[in-house]
C-alpha cells in the first residue's frame, strides 16, 4: 500500500509539505505542490478521507432514511435532496427501512457508526425510538413528512389536512355529489389528516359521505388496483368521483376503472395526492394534489446545515423549527364535471 512517506519521498518534499498540499492547511507553491500531484498520480496514491475527515471532526455526509424509496414520491425527494447536499459538499447515504421498524432502527445505527453529520429521517410510522437514539447521540436530525409524538426537532411537514380538503373542494366544484375514498394506512399521520381533510370539505357542503365507499390501501401501485376493484364490485355505485390518498395508488385505481370498463373522466374522475411526475405520463394525466418537493428538500437541508454549523461552532439548539408547507393542485385529465 502507497503511503504518504512513500510520495514524500517521490516528490523529494517532506512529509508535511504532502499533507499540507492534500489538506490545504497551509501555503505551498505552486511547484512544490505539482511536484506532490505528479507524486501521488504516478505512485496511485488516495487519501484516506475518512480518517482525515474525522479528525476534523466532520465526515462530509448526511444519512437519508426512507420508508420506501419504490414510492415515486420518496424517490423524487429524495433526488432533490441528493442534488441539493451535494452542492453543499455534503455525500448522502441512502437507507430505505421498507416500511419496516427493525430495518429502520438498523439503518440508524450504521449511520451512526459511520459518523454521519447529520441525518434526515422519514418515518415508518409513529414510534420515535430511532429519532431518540439519534438525539441521544448528539447528532443533528431533521425529521420530514411524518410527525412524532415527543420529539424535539426540527421538522417538515405538509398541511395535509388542508390537501385533502383541497381535493374535496374540487371535486364538489365540478358538481360531484357522492364520492369514494381510498386512504392510506390508519396509523400514519399523513394519512388520517388526507381524509379528516376531505370528509370536512364534504360536510361544510352540506352533503353526506357513505363509509362503505371508503377502503384502505397501502400506499402502493397494487393496492389501490385492489382497493378500487373492491369499491367497483359491489354493483350498487353510487359515486362519480373518488380521492385517492396518493398518486401510486391512484395510477393503480385508474386501472382498475378502465379494466372495469369506466371511462376517465367521463363516467369516474380520480384525484390522486403527491403531485409526481409520473402522473403525467400516464393516460389521462391524473390530476392530483400536490407536495412541494423542491420546496420539501431545500427547506430539510437548510434546517440540517443550520444545525451541523451550530454544533461545528459547539452552540446549543435554542428554538425548534417546525415547518408546515401547503400543497395546491395540479391539474391533469382525470377528473371532469359531473354531467
Amino acid at each position: 500500500m502507497v503511503t504518504i512517506k512513500d510520495v514524500a519521498q517521490a516528490a523529494q518534499v517532506s512529509i508535511s509539505t504532502v499533507s499540507h498540499v492534500i489538506n490545504g492547511t497551509r501555503y505551498v507553491s505552486d511547484e512544490l505542490r505539482l511536484r506532490v500531484l505528479d507524486a501521488m498520480e504516478t505512485l496511485g496514491y488516495r487519501p484516506n478521507v475518512l480518517a482525515r475527515s474525522l479528525r476534523r471532526g466532520s465526515t462530509a455526509t448526511i444519512g437519508l432514511i426512507l420508508p420506501d424509496n419504490a414510492n415515486m414520491f420518496f424517490a423524487e425527494i429524495a433526488r432533490e435532496i441528493e442534488d441539493l447536499g451535494f452542492q453543499n459538499g455534503y455525500n448522502v447515504i441512502l437507507c430505505n427501512s421498507n416500511d419496516n421498524p427493525t430495518k429502520e432502527l438498523n439503518y440508524t445505527n450504521t449511520l451512526l457508526q459511520k459518523q454521519v453529520d447529520g441525518m434526515l429521517f422519514i418515518s415508518t410510522g409513529g414510534s420515535g425510538e430511532a429519532v431518540q437514539r439519534i438525539l441521544a447521540e448528539g447528532v443533528p436530525v431533521v425529521i420530514v413528512d411524518r410527525e412524532l409524538d415527543g420529539v424535539e426537532t426540527d421538522c417538515i411537514l405538509l398541511d395535509n389536512f388542508q390537501g385533502g380538503y383541497l381535493a374535496g373542494q374540487y371535486l364538489i366544484g365540478l358538481g360531484h355529489r357522492k364520492f369514494g375514498c381510498i386512504s392510506g394506512p390508519s396509523e400514519l399521520t399523513p394519512s388520517h389528516l388526507r381524509v379528516q381533510g376531505f370528509l370536512q370539505a364534504i360536510q361544510d357542503a352540506g352533503l353526506s359521505f357513505d363509509e362503505n365507499d371508503m377502503v384502505s390501501g397501502d400506499f402502493h401501485y397494487e393496492s389501490g388496483e385492489r382497493s378500487m376493484d373492491q369499491l367497483l364490485s359491489r354493483g350498487d355505485r353510487r359515486f362519480t368521483a373518488v380521492f385517492v390518498l396518493n398518486d401510486m395508488m391512484a395510477i393503480g385505481a385508474l386501472r382498475s376503472a378502465i379494466n372495469h370498463g369506466l371511462r376517465v373522466p367521463q363516467d369516474l374522475s380520480i384525484i390522486g395526492f403527491d403531485g409526481i411526475a409520473l402522473t403525467q405520463a400516464v393516460s389521462p394525466a391524473l390530476t392530483s394534489i400536490a407536495q412541494p418537493i423542491q420546496q420539501i428538500a431545500a427547506c430539510s437541508i437548510d434546517l440540517l446545515l443550520k444545525q451541523i454549523r451550530a454544533k461545528e461552532k459547539g452552540e446549543q439548539p435554542t428554538n425548534r423549527e417546525r415547518m408546515i408547507l401547503s400543497p395546491h393542485i395540479l391539474e391533469g385529465e382525470s377528473c371532469a364535471p359531473l354531467s
